[in-house]
């Protein structure tokens, strides 16, 4: 027990709602302090969603899992927890270990991978390199919050084994690793809400796993008093109090909930705010963070395909290098969610890493081929004013305290972003959320060009866009506070040209008037003339004229959002269409991918090389312009599957049915369990080193089972390998990996470790599988060495 059980039964109670939009309930008195919380999946994100609040962005969980790499998620988690520190955070909402169970799901980028232990491993080890500094990891979200179309009200309908096998499995791994607390997800699991999920939360977490941390609820996530403390819920986020804390004293005193479960509540908030309020280690800081995020993007690149050795480019064959393709100059480095990261504006970009390592040696040239904004361009302005903050670049946007023209200016402040979001509670100083208020934003831009601009305004209220003082775009009907949120992450937006004369500068005002509500939001952009036809010309002329092309295609960070899934794999029809036209020009191209998660390849026998990026995070322009070089390997497998057509995914639309049930119809075989001829399977993929797999075989250890297997380095230059053990039966299933890096010439020896449970089934308990079929391969697909267990060893 913990100082809570000298509070009085009333302030116990109260420790179960968070006191602020961050922050949990302390008493100092008890010593028991107060806790800090931020998002996490990628770093650490600021409260208030702003640009100015930079911080180190890592690669994305599934380029992490695409790593295959326990080790290196232990780094990043570290320097993540000292990011955290210098934050002064204490509790960090991450890792994600949902599972890619489609790829559709918008926020597919967050997740490790598909397969359960390998999203678990790694979430794990991520999560422990993340505490040795200190700081909290609270994984999330429990559970089967796979998608986002409807996930406030969808029910996950999913039967027990299936539960157990596949969607608990990280967390329980996450358990073990000793996770300070679990984020409960939105949506309704079996019919019940899942932050009254007393089957998941109180039989399994906390009965079965004896989990002594904190669970708490996703912002927002609460709907009920009684059933929500009674399910096993301890925590209540945001404060102030909506359903627990205070709100939940009557249900008390009638006895509707128990002292015992009050204390337990208490106790757990306790235990983690004195076990992450004391003693901190920062380890990674400086040029070693930066380098590791360079060699964690690397890590996770995966190679699967190379024609003719095109990659690494070779400085006597590649004289002229055509770099061709959005994602060069404007790359996706991490996807759209509340939890995105404010890089340094500096970050090195694909280009001009590329054109920095090449630039002795070969002539480098660009085009971008397509627009690399199609949604919403950015807003390339200076200040209309100057407000000593040092700012050269953005709007200066100016907050009165109501609606009307004489209203009285609160703050003022310079916003170089083209999308700006206020939540109640966080942005108090600046807007004035609590009643009908009103925001300007000003800027002057330059035209570099003769003719039609097109300019975008949207927001969640009544807005118009002007050009040196004339309306040009006017949304005129105001936006009911239950419709703000779906505006806001819709993010669309009105759009209208207007001729402009090179060399002349011109005033932009947008004017945005809000009701209260406790959030709002404003986006904007220019684009410039230019037109598609004469940017795939250009992109092709230059493409025919080169020895090798590098084209980097991909989404842009609002391709995968939170709260909305995708409709399909395939990349954006323009893209397509320059992959064709590219390949067509000039066959020796190397396609970088730069998406967050299983997507559509079927023009892939179109290039020579193909190689998988994901999103990289800021380590991405020094990490390709390397692994293009040859100076890093490629050092990834593929977390996740591609199937040859859509039809093949065994868990595709994300949609509920009219009852709002998401059925698992898939049950344990999500992916490439249940995928019987994928393009590119889970494990896929190689590097530049020829490494080769000697041998492996399976000996008893314990209560499980031990893998040894050997590998060498057959090649002239240090490279990695993951050895996979799976099984055939019930189904095709991940049982154990290890990753080697080897120098050339060097052979290993590995050992890898099959607990028993890893070759058992749920049936009303855990039951052994008879005949697990076992095998050793660098895929699901590849089946090198099958192992055999003798009789007396056999699992029955």
């Amino acid at each position: 027990m913990t100082d809570s059980v000298t509070l009085t039964l009333n302030q116990r109670l109260a420790m179960s709602a968070g006191a602020t939009m961050w922050t949990t309930l302390g008493y100092e008195e008890a010593n028991i302090p107060s806790l800090a919380m931020a998002d996490g999946p990628m770093g650490i994100a600021s409260g208030r969603v702003d640009e100015r609040d930079i911080a180190l962005l890592s690669p994305c969980p599934t380029a992490l899992g695409a790593s295959w790499d326990v080790e290196l998620n232990q780094r990043i988690g570290a320097l993540v927890g000292g990011e955290a520190i210098r934050m002064s955070v204490d509790m960090v909402l991450a890792p994600n270990i949902n599972l890619a169970r489609s790829p559709l799901a918008g926020r597919a980028f967050e997740y490790f991978s598909e397969e359960p232990l390998l999203a678990g491993i790694l979430g794990a080890a991520w999560a422990t390199g993340l505490q040795t500094t200190g700081t909290a990891s609270v994984a999330k979200h429990l559970v089967c919050n796979d998608s986002e179309t409807d996930r406030d009200s969808m029910n996950a309908v999913v039967d027990e084994r299936t539960l157990r096998e596949i969607y608990l499995l990280p967390f329980e791994l996450c358990a073990d690793a000793g996770v300070g607390g679990m984020l409960v997800a939105y949506n309704h699991l079996n019919g019940d809400w899942c932050a009254e999920q007393h089957h998941v939360m109180t039989t399994i977490v906390k009965g079965e796993w004896r989990f002594p941390g904190v669970l708490m609820s996703d912002w927002f996530g609460t709907h009920s008093t009684v059933a929500t403390l009674n399910a096993g819920l301890d925590l209540e986020m945001p404060g102030p109090a909506r359903f627990l804390g205070a709100k939940a004293v009557e249900a008390v005193a009638q006895g509707h909930i128990s002292a015992d479960r009050v204390t337990d509540a208490a106790s757990r908030v306790a235990r983690a705010a004195l076990r992450f309020k004391g003693e901190k280690n920062t380890p990674i800081t400086g040029k070693a963070a930066s380098d590791l995020l360079v060699e964690a993007a690397a890590a996770g690149f995966v190679l699967l395909r190379n024609e003719g050795d095109l990659l690494p480019l070779a400085p006597e064959r590649d004289r002229h290098i055509a770099i061709i393709g959005p994602n060069a100059a404007a790359p996706c480095y991490q996807g759209g969610t509340f939890a995105k990261i404010a890089a340094a504006p500096d970050t090195v970009r694909p280009l001009e890493a590329i054109i920095a390592r090449f630039a002795d040696h070969a002539r480098v040239d660009y085009e971008p081929g397509v627009d690399p904004q199609p949604r919403l361009p950015s807003m390339p302005v200076s200040p209309a004013r100057d407000l000593g903050d040092g700012y050269i670049n953005g709007m200066t946007v100016d907050y009165y305290d109501g609606q009307a023209e004489d209203a009285r200016l609160i703050a003022s402040e310079t916003r170089d972003v083209n999308s700006l979001v206020w939540f109640t509670g966080v942005h108090d100083d600046v807007a004035a959320l609590d009643r009908p208020a009103r925001i300007v934003a000003r800027g002057i831009f330059h035209a570099e060009d003769d003719g039609d601009h097109i300019f975008y305004v949207g927001a969640t209220g009544p807005v118009i866009l002007r050009i040196d003082g004339v309306d040009l775009i006017a949304q005129q009907e105001a936006i009911p506070s239950s419709d703000v949120m779906g505006k806001l992450k819709s993010g669309d937006a009105r759009q209208a040209p207007m001729a402009l004369k090179a060399g002349v500068d011109y005033a932009i005002e947008v004017e945005f008037t809000y009701d209260s509500a406790r959030v709002h939001g404003l986006w904007y952009g220019i684009r410039r003339p230019d037109s598609p036809e004469a940017m795939l010309a250009r992109a092709v002329a230059l493409a025919s004229q080169a020895d090798a092309v590098v084209l980097i295609v991909g989404e842009t960070s609002d391709a995968s959002v939170e709260s909305k899934d995708r409709s399909d794999t395939h990349l954006p029809e323009e893209q397509i269409a320059l992959i064709e036209a590219i390949t067509a020009a000039n066959p020796r191209t190397a396609i970088v991918a730069n998406v967050g998660h299983a997507f559509d390849t079927s023009w892939e026998d179109k290039a020579a090389a193909l190689l998988v990026a994901w999103y990289p995070g800021e380590g991405f322009g020094n990490a390709i312009a390397q692994v293009l070089a040859g100076d890093s390997e490629p050092g990834g497998r593929m977390p996740v599957s591609i199937a040859r057509q859509e039809a093949d995914y065994p868990a595709l639309s994300l949609t509920p049915d009219a009852n709002g049930d998401l059925i698992y119809r898939e049950g344990t075989q999500p992916g490439y369990r249940g995928m019987a001829n994928p393009r590119h399977t889970l494990g896929a993929g190689f590097g530049y080193a020829d490494i080769a797999l000697l041998s492996a075989d399976i000996r008893p250890d314990g209560d499980g089972y031990i893998v040894k297997a050997s590998v060498e380095n057959r090649s002239d230059r240090p490279g990695s390998h993951v050895v996979q053990v799976y099984r055939r039966e019930p189904e095709l299933a991940l049982v154990g990996f290890a990753k080697a890096h080897l120098e050339a010439g060097e052979r290993s020896d590995l050992t890898i470790a099959v607990p028993k449970r890893r070759l058992q089934y749920w049936n009303d308990g855990w039951c052994d599988i008879a005949s697990p079929n076992l095998f050793v391969g660098r895929s699901a697909a590849d089946a090198a060495f099958d192992l055999s267990l003798s009789v007396s060893e056999q699992i029955a």
